[in-house]
């Protein structure tokens, strides 16, 4: 029968969130409650409570998160009752254009739960990116629940769902970064700093941090980073080039997604190098550069979406490197907070005081 469980809600826009009572359905025949653990605070669940995606108040928030499979539909086969797992909120659908043609990582079907949650009145809330994890519970479909080891931590594996794998992925699928190749990831948030980890594995020699803060460039050296640069102290573009020889990187990673940003790792790239944006631009933002340039400089420029990852391959990949000493996943959990917390660490955020704030149920 269906549960009533606490969640974190944005009801309108620009307001903070609250806490409200949500309504999680029995599940369907292909849908799972799981029972969250942790689920972490992400830079894309503001721009929900922002408006920033859509208008399609209120939302469900959340989507980082982990925790065990508690009840399951009845052609469910893929999860059990008690499994650890990690939600996904791309959950391939294997029927679309690009699942027929082996590119899976690309779905434009994502399949999630048919049956809505609710509040109490019996309004149905948008679960974020189809998830809706800051709640005790929520409903999901099974091709959101990825099953994990079970000696990981959840608070670090839970961030495999978005940030984490978004930027591993940013340089080991998208770019992607070959062994030996110079490499410079603007922005060392967490999504930033997980790709200079991604870097670091697929072989780079080379790993250049830029970012306003040197307290995040610190963090940047604990994931790898060879050499850091402070945007504020000068010019960017002729930084990466005097590090790398006069030529520029062979990969720039964007994982900050403003225009300038983006300008900055076109130009400084080596001539016939790689841009890969990663960082999320908002709607309004504008590039506006001369057309020529695309023409004479060559090279690839891609748009990076969810480390074009392959979650049933990819999260168990990471876990397992995690436990292997060579992922530090446990180096993204900044903080562990409750429930109740989630606004002010919106705040913190913002500020950059955090790689992740992360709730513990």
């Amino acid at each position: 029968m269906p549960q009533e469980v606490r969640g974190v809600v944005a009801l309108k826009k620009s307001a903070p969130v609250s806490i409200e009572t949500i309504v999680i359905p029995d599940p369907g025949p292909s849908e799972v409650v799981v029972r969250i653990e942790t689920c972490g605070v992400c830079h894309t669940d503001l721009h929900y409570r922002e408006g920033g995606i859509n208008d399609e108040f209120p939302f469900l928030l959340g989507h980082e998160a982990a925790g065990r499979v508690e009840t399951v539909g009845s052609a469910v086969t893929r999860v059990a009752v008690g499994d650890r797992v990690v939600l996904a909120w791309r959950a391939p659908c294997g029927e679309c254009r690009a699942c027929l043609r082996g590119r899976p990582w690309l779905c434009f079907d994502s399949r999630h739960q048919g049956s809505p949650m609710t509040l109490q009145d019996g309004t149905p809330l948008s679960p974020a990116l189809g998830l809706g994890a800051f709640a005790e519970k929520t409903l999901v479909g099974e091709g959101a629940c990825i099953k994990v080891d079970e000696r990981v931590d959840p608070a670090a594996a839970g961030l495999l769902g978005c940030g984490v794998m978004a930027g591993w992925g940013a340089a080991v699928n998208t770019a992607p970064v070959r062994q030996g190749d110079t490499v410079a990831v603007l922005g060392c948030g967490g999504v930033g700093d997980a790709a200079i980890a991604g870097a670091v594995y697929a072989g780079a020699r080379q790993v250049i941090a830029v970012d306003l803060d040197d307290r995040k460039l610190e963090w940047a050296k604990g994931f790898g980073a060879t050499h850091t640069v402070n945007a504020g102290s000068g010019d960017v573009v002729q930084a990466l080039r005097e590090l790398t020889g006069g030529f520029g990187p062979d990969v720039v990673i964007d994982a900050v997604g403003r225009p300038e940003t983006y300008k900055q790792a076109f130009e400084a790239r080596e001539l016939a190098g790689t841009v890969v944006l990663v960082g999320v631009p908002t709607p309004s933002m504008q590039l506006e550069m001369p057309l020529i340039d695309f023409f004479g400089h060559g090279g690839a420029l891609k748009s990076s979406w969810y480390g074009d990852c392959l979650p049933s391959r990819d999260f168990p990949l990471l876990v397992e490197l995690s436990l292997q000493g060579r992922l530090d996943l446990d180096g993204f959990v900044t903080e562990r907070i409750a429930l109740e917390d989630v606004e002010e660490a919106f705040h913190r955020m913002e500020k950059g005081e955090v790689l992740r704030s992360v709730v513990v149920f």
